[in-house]
């Protein structure tokens, strides 16, 4: 199998693009290319990320505006098509932003921007995101958003639990789901999810800032060697 290629689209304010890259680049060893938002098409991509940050300053909502970038046309036309997407803090609110992902993501509970190293649950690890955890796990992760309290109407909040498309939920050290664990207020504690065709992820933490033990955690490289993973399993069953 030929080495991945992974773009990440990059947008006025973004500032997490070029940690998505050495994550993926220098960690997963991976091909990386940044992709300007103005470009109209994501090329000979195998993935694609939308990184972190503020994209357009983050005025009206947030991913408001990125979400009709150039770019974004042909983002939305290969999530449809099956194509692997995944969506970081701002990247999560541009996927909400562009009907990629249900709900959307509020200002936090407090009123606050929160910088912090918080407790994921794994809450399915059969994922193209998740597949390298144990399911229950505990990954310690970094956080740093002002809008990451998710939420979404109770048919749609029920429909993503039946579905298992809750991959990822704030809880404390051990593993328990209490209000007190989440940094923001989300519904049901919810940090991360998929779309039913389980190909595009959003989250608001950031794995890409716990790669390697020097940031404080590597707990953020389960979930892209889960990707890589992914892409190994689906190419020996094709």
């Amino acid at each position: 199998m030929s080495k991945l290629k992974v773009g990440i689209v990059v947008f006025p304010g973004s500032n997490r693009d070029h940690d998505a890259q050495y994550a993926m680049e220098s960690v997963m060893k991976l091909e990386t290319r940044l992709i300007w938002h103005k470009e109209g098409s994501v090329g000979d991509v195998d993935a694609v990320i939308l990184p972190g940050g503020f994209s357009y300053g983050d005025y009206l909502r947030c991913g408001a505006i990125a979400r009709f970038s150039p770019i974004m046309t042909d983002v939305v036309r290969f999530a449809k098509s099956g194509g692997i997407v995944m969506g970081i803090c701002n990247g999560f609110q541009i996927l909400a932003e562009a009907g990629l992902l249900p709900g959307v993501l509020l200002r936090n509970e407090s009123l606050k921007f929160v910088c912090d190293f918080i407790n994921l649950r794994v809450e399915n690890n059969q994922t193209r995101f998740s597949s390298q955890c144990n399911q229950g796990d505990v990954l310690r992760v970094l956080i740093a958003h002002g809008d990451g309290n998710y939420f979404a109407e109770p048919d749609t909040v029920k429909r993503l639990e039946d579905n298992r498309q809750i991959v990822f939920r704030y809880c404390d050290e051990r593993g328990n789901v209490t209000k007190e664990s989440s940094p923001n207020g989300s519904i049901n504690n919810i940090a991360g999810i998929i779309n039913e065709q389980g190909n595009v992820l959003g989250m608001m933490p950031h794995p890409e800032n716990a790669v390697e033990p020097v940031m404080g955690s590597s707990d953020g490289r389960k979930i892209f060697e889960s990707l890589v993973e992914s892409f190994v399993y689906h190419s020996l069953s094709a």
